[in-house]
Formats: C-alpha cells, sequence, structure tokens
C-alpha cells in the first residue's frame, strides 16, 4: 500500500494538466502513486500519454468537481489523499516530503496542513500569507480547538492532505463542488491537525473572463456555506469566534467586488447582514474604524447607506486618480470624435470589416471567407481595411477604407460582422451586437499569447493586459485542429466560441485543380518538367532582420539545372531590401516574397523546405513532401519557447546542415517511405478539420447562423482529394 495518492481530478483547463502530470511523473516515487480521475476526453488523452506511470479514471465531460474527486479517491490504494485540480500544480519533489511527514504523523491526526504559492495568467510562484501561520504552528500536532488561527489559511483543498480512512468516514460532508467549503469542513470535523511548513501545492488562478459567469446562486451559497459550517463548531467557542469573522470578512469581500447585478446584490447584503445577526456569539464586540463602520451597516441591512459609504470612497480615489491622469495627456481623455459619434448610430447588419496581417490587403482566412461570403450571403457587403501602400494591389472593384480615414472610424462602429487574421486595434469598441470572428493564420508550434510571458525574446513589447482586452472581444475563433484549439484555449483564455471547421485558407489545397497548377507554375516562369522547392523560413524573435541561413546559390547549384528554388522571406520583413538580390539569374532561384497569394506558392511546389513556419501544417493537406532545415532548433526552441518537440513530430526528413539538407534533395530521402510515413502521421493530427469546405462552414456558422448539425460535415482525411501535384499535371 503506498503511503500517499496524489488524486489529479478534472478537466484539462487550457492544457494545464499537461505539465502537471509531467512533473509527477517526471520522479516516480514507490511510495507515491498518481490516480488521475480525468474529465473528458483531452484530459483523457493527456493522462494515457502517461501510463502504465499513473492511473487513468476517464469521467464523461460536465463531470463536476466533487464527483471527479470522490471518482479519484475511489481507486486510490494509499494511505493518505492529496486532491490537486487539474488546472494547479504540484511542486517538483514535494510528493516526497509530504509522504515522508505523513508517514512520521500519529494515528489521530486526520488532516496535514501545507503551504502553496500563487499563480495568475500574469505572475508565477508568488508566496502565499498561509506562511507565517504555519510558522508559527510549526511541525506540532494539535486539535482545532487549541489552534483556531489555522481557519484563517487560505480555504484550498490542495493544500490539505488528509488521511483516507479520514477522508471515508466523512465523504459525504466533503463532497462539495465548495472548494472554501470543503477545505474548512476538513479542520472542523478533523480529531487532530499537523502542519508542514514545505510548500506542496501550486494554486493557479484562471483569468476569470475565460471562465463561466458566476451565477446568482454561486454568489448566495457563500452565505449558506458559512451557516453550515458555523454548526460543526457551536460547542468550541474560540473556533466558532474564528470562523464567524472568517464569514462577515468573506461576505463583505463578495459584496465589494461588485460583479453582482443589483436584485441579487440587494438580496445577498440581506441575507448576509441577517446571518451576522442571527449567527454573531454572544458577547461579541465589532472592530473600530471603518471596518466595524461596513459592518454595523451590514448587520443594521442598510443596503442603500453602505452603497453610499462605498461610493463616497471610491469618489475620493477616483478624484486622486483623475488629479494624477491630468497631469498626463488631456487628449487621452477623449477618444476621436467621429468614432464616439458613429457609435451612437445603429449596427448595420448587412456590413462586414475585414482585415488580414495588419492591414495588408486580401488574404489568408478572411480572404477565403470573404469569397465564400460573396456566394453564400451576397446581402452582406464586405470592406476591407488596407494600407494606402496597399490599396493599389486590392483586386478591381474591392471596396476598402484606409486606416484613420473619416469612413474607416465610420465602418468599424457601424459594422455587424469584423473578421480579422490578427486583431483591431486596441481603441475598437466591442458592441452588443456585433460580431468579432478570428481566424488566425497558423497553425502554433511556436508559443503565443500569454505562453510568450516566459520567453523575454518573444514577449519585448507585448502589453499583455491590451492583449486580453483585444482577445475578450472575440466571438468566434477559428481552429483547423484540435491541437490549435486547445493550444488557442490555453494561450488566449476568454469565452469564445471555437469553430472547429479548418482554416478557409486551405481550402484551395482541395478545389485546385490541374489547371490552376499548371497556371500558377507558368506565371511563376517554372518550365514544365523541373522540380520546384518552396523555401519558406520563419521569423526569429533574437534576430534584427532576416538573413538566409542557407546559401542559397551553392544549394541551387548543386541541385542542378531541374530544381528551381522558390524562395520566401517572412512577411515581417521588407523585401524591398531582400538579401536574394543578385541571385535570380538563369530562372533558378526566384524571391516570391511578394508573391500573394502563398497558397499559390504551395500549389506550385513539388516539395517545402522550412525550418518552424506555420506554413508546413497547410503544406501538409497537399500530401507532397516536407523537408524541415532546423539548424538553430534549440535556439529557437529555449529562446521562442514550442508547444511540441518538431524533431520528434516532423512532417518529414530533418536537416541540421546545409550538407543534410543537400543530401536529402539529391537523393530520394525527400520522398522515401519515411518520408511518406512521417508525413502521414502529422496529417493525421494537423490536418484534422481541412477538407475544402471550411469557409462555408465558417460563413454558414457565423453570417447564416445556422447550427452545427446542418453545416457540412469534415471528410474523414482518406475521402479527401488534394489538388494534384506538379509532376502529375505535367507528365
Amino acid at each position: 500500500m503506498p503511503q500517499l495518492s496524489v488524486i489529479v481530478h478534472g478537466p484539462n483547463t487550457q492544457d494545464h494538466l499537461t505539465g502537471l502530470l509531467d512533473s509527477l511523473v517526471a520522479h516516480p516515487l514507490p511510495d507515491v502513486e498518481v490516480v488521475v480521475a480525468a474529465v473528458g476526453d483531452w484530459a483523457r488523452e493527456t493522462a494515457e500519454r502517461h501510463t502504465p506511470q499513473l492511473q487513468v479514471v476517464p469521467l464523461p465531460d460536465g463531470t463536476a468537481d466533487a464527483a471527479a474527486r470522490s471518482a479519484g479517491a475511489a481507486h486510490a490504494t494509499g494511505r493518505w489523499l492529496h486532491f490537486v485540480r487539474a488546472k494547479d500544480g504540484v511542486p517538483a519533489g514535494s510528493p516526497r516530503t509530504v509522504a515522508e511527514r505523513t508517514a512520521e504523523l500519529p494515528a489521530a491526526v486526520d488532516v496535514l496542513l501545507t503551504d502553496h504559492l500563487r499563480s495568475t495568467w500574469r505572475s508565477a510562484g508568488l508566496p502565499s500569507a498561509d506562511g507565517p501561520l504555519l510558522a508559527r504552528a510549526g511541525r506540532t500536532e494539535a486539535s482545532l480547538g487549541d489552534s483556531a488561527y489555522l481557519l484563517r489559511l487560505t480555504p484550498l483543498l490542495g493544500t490539505r492532505v488528509l488521511r483516507a480512512a479520514f477522508w471515508r468516514a466523512h465523504e459525504e460532508l466533503l463532497t462539495t463542488d465548495d472548494e472554501p467549503r470543503a477545505a474548512l469542513a476538513a479542520l472542523l470535523l478533523a480529531d487532530r491537525v499537523a502542519c508542514l511548513p514545505h510548500i506542496a501545492h501550486e494554486d493557479r488562478r484562471l483569468r476569470p473572463a475565460s471562465l463561466p459567469p458566476v451565477t446568482p446562486q454561486q454568489h448566495l451559497a457563500t452565505v449558506d456555506r458559512y451557516e453550515a459550517l458555523l454548526g460543526l463548531a457551536r460547542d468550541r467557542p474560540a473556533v466558532y469566534t474564528v470562523l464567524y469573522e472568517i464569514m462577515v470578512r468573506d461576505c463583505l469581500r463578495t459584496f465589494a467586488r461588485g460583479t453582482m447585478p443589483e436584485p441579487v446584490a440587494r438580496e445577498f447584503f440581506d441575507r448576509a447582514g441577517a446571518a451576522a445577526v442571527r449567527l454573531r456569539p454572544e458577547g461579541y464586540r465589532r472592530p473600530s474604524g471603518p471596518e466595524g463602520v461596513r459592518r454595523s451597516l451590514l448587520e443594521e441591512g442598510a443596503y442603500t447607506r453602505y452603497r453610499a459609504f462605498r461610493t463616497a470612497n471610491h469618489a475620493r480615489r477616483a478624484v486622486r486618480s483623475t488629479v494624477r491622469a491630468g497631469r498626463r495627456q488631456a487628449g487621452a481623455r477623449i477618444r476621436d470624435h467621429q468614432y464616439r459619434a458613429a457609435l451612437r448610430r445603429p449596427v448595420d447588419p448587412h456590413l462586414a470589416v475585414f482585415s488580414a496581417y495588419w492591414n495588408r490587403g486580401v488574404a489568408c482566412n478572411p480572404g477565403a471567407i470573404a469569397a465564400a461570403l460573396a456566394e453564400l450571403a451576397p446581402h452582406i457587403h464586405p470592406v476591407w481595411v488596407v494600407t494606402g501602400r496597399n490599396a493599389a494591389l486590392l483586386p478591381p472593384g474591392t471596396d476598402h477604407v484606409v486606416p484613420g480615414t473619416r469612413r474607416y472610424w465610420e465602418v468599424l462602429a457601424t459594422a455587424k460582422y469584423l473578421v480579422n487574421n490578427v486583431n483591431f486595434p486596441n481603441a475598437v469598441v466591442k458592441r452588443p451586437d456585433a460580431v468579432h470572428v478570428q481566424t488566425h493564420h497558423g497553425t502554433p508550434l511556436k508559443r503565443m499569447g500569454l505562453d510568450q510571458m516566459a520567453y523575454p525574446a518573444a514577449a519585448q513589447g507585448l502589453d499583455f493586459d491590451a492583449l486580453l482586452e483585444r482577445v475578450d472581444k472575440w466571438d468566434f475563433s477559428v481552429s483547423a485542429n484540435s491541437h490549435t484549439t486547445r493550444m488557442w484555449e490555453r494561450a488566449y483564455p476568454a469565452r469564445y466560441v471555437s469553430l472547429d471547421h479548418g482554416y478557409p485558407r486551405n481550402d484551395a489545397y482541395y478545389t485546385a485543380g490541374a489547371d490552376e497548377v499548371r497556371a500558377v507554375r507558368e506565371r511563376l516562369g517554372i518550365a514544365p518538367g523541373r522540380r520546384a522547392v518552396l523555401y519558406a523560413p520563419t521569423h526569429r524573435d533574437y534576430e534584427a532582420g532576416w538573413t538566409p541561413r542557407l546559401d542559397l546559390a551553392a544549394l541551387a547549384d548543386r541541385l542542378g539545372e531541374d530544381t528551381v528554388l522558390l524562395v520566401r522571406a517572412h512577411y515581417f520583413y521588407d523585401s524591398g531590401v531582400s538579401p536574394l538580390t543578385g541571385l535570380r539569374r538563369s530562372g533558378r532561384v526566384i524571391d516570391v516574397s511578394s508573391y500573394d497569394p502563398v497558397e499559390e506558392l504551395c500549389l506550385a511546389a513539388d516539395v517545402l523546405v522550412t525550418d518552424y513556419s506555420s506554413i508546413m501544417f497547410d503544406y501538409a493537406n497537399l500530401d507532397r513532401p516536407i523537408v524541415v532545415h532546423a539548424d538553430d532548433w534549440e535556439t529557437y526552441r529555449t529562446t521562442r519557447g514550442v508547444y511540441f518537440d518538431l524533431m520528434a513530430e516532423a512532417p518529414g526528413p530533418v536537416a541540421r546542415t546545409q550538407d543534410d539538407l543537400t543530401e536529402i534533395l539529391t537523393t530520394d530521402a525527400w520522398r522515401d517511405e519515411g518520408a511518406a510515413k512521417a508525413r502521414a502521421a502529422f496529417r493525421r493530427r494537423f490536418c484534422e478539420f481541412d477538407d475544402g469546405r471550411a469557409a462555408e462552414r465558417v460563413v454558414r456558422r457565423v453570417f447564416l447562423g445556422q447550427d452545427e448539425a446542418s453545416l457540412p460535415p469534415v471528410l474523414p482525411l482518406e475521402e479527401r482529394t488534394p489538388a494534384p501535384a506538379p509532376q502529375e499535371v505535367t507528365a
């Protein structure tokens, strides 16, 4: 029988379960077992990657926390139980320390209290406020009556390690979805408790805007919680008084957050005030000062006067804040007058604003959606946001606005639909009846969004608060595969709806025919029978500009007359100063950095050579060879951060040097059986939703309001027919 069972329970919210389980199985211990009560398929799949190192208890989506805890405990065999929510963490080495401490405890001790760290989306590893209390208690064992101050510890079940026999004896009282209630009840029910002034838990607070809103019933349950708990302490005056203090403080803080609608706030205040009077200990005296005033008003049920008291305090703080703001820029007080005026006009249900790549023009997923919109919903008028420099490159007849102009602000203010593959400016207001669609522009290998916080080279200049304000405006997020959906949930936590419909820009890889492939190659000057190698490297945050990591002239010479190199620099770099100037000789090296759309370049290519660019995920839809040139993988992985090991899951052969790449491309290694096998595995994972009808699904779901069941189903991978390969077209 193991000494300790760590019971991980819940869904894999924002992919935090992955890191938690990786940490737990990194250093397995004979006296510690790990049981995962996995809620939902993603949690189950994540946990099963670690079997047989841990035991997996699969549970259906929607299983509540309390039920998941009980299911995990039912399968645990340890003498002590440590409950850890899947979103939280367990610091390295702490299971060993906890197991050793519990082995020392006498049979009368039911609960071991530990310290914890606090983490949020913006910070990690912050110390808790519990340290001084635990240090005061030391490693002694005591009854709660002798140490009532321990009730003031943060009420987290993850910081209470419970004797298994104690859990089973009180499981009914401890099985509640109200975690603070369960954490406090564990102390109130225990014969004796012990302390371990050691960090054994990481409490990860998810961003509130990424969670379902708190219901009125949940707010009101705060009062019910303490009424039930105080009933467990009536025969222990010291314990009762401390718990009463905690109740009043918690109710006042809950009310002060201001998140309850008015009728609920009034009911909560009245119920909390009545409980404060009815449950007040005999002889109890309120504190003095502002806190005493607040408690007095609460007990009197003086809702209006309490609001006025708080308003006066807020007003004093607001005056000080206004004075400070006035010393900065007076112009920051009012945004563009024209935009504000336009916001007072009704939303136009037949107007859609599109933008791509920071207003570069008609491209990517927004471009494909706009094309499908013209066919399926012609009553909706599209307007593109495009820079003055790029306006001349738009297709003839494209209605557009230039940023900063009067009409630009008017269409942004009144459009029903706003579609972008990046984000609209911070100043854009999210109107309640407007619909914002975030299409993204790639499948993430590199860390994105909030996940960049740990990587300074990637995060330089990023304002994460402003980023989240933009993310909170999204109604829909388009995704090409389950990996992408899960990473967006983690990197951009908010309440948007994920559209697992495929990337619309990838439809071209299934709808294009031989004529389209032939025409693109002719436009690029690729003669029939010549092999076209598309080289498309990505941007590196640790480099100021783009320098080809390959000697392109030497590579072209080695590949011979029958091969053409199509070289596309990342769009972050200005192709007008491309280092490729001078390499365009004999048509064997072609700079296609300015060629749009990139999908046509992929259709023209026989093989893709890239490093860490998301183009590999899109190109894989064509089921054509891919070669990865990864000369600086370790630096990129460490500096930029990645979501998976590309070296272990590459879509084809990997070259670490130019000589490796040359060897691959001058032999059959780029298209042999091993390359095909790697590509097939890659396609199964990352081409999951792309089948040629993604744009149609998005238009029907977002613009026509059709439900999921009525949309065209995603074809199985084996039933899809990609565009013909160039050798098929020119044979």
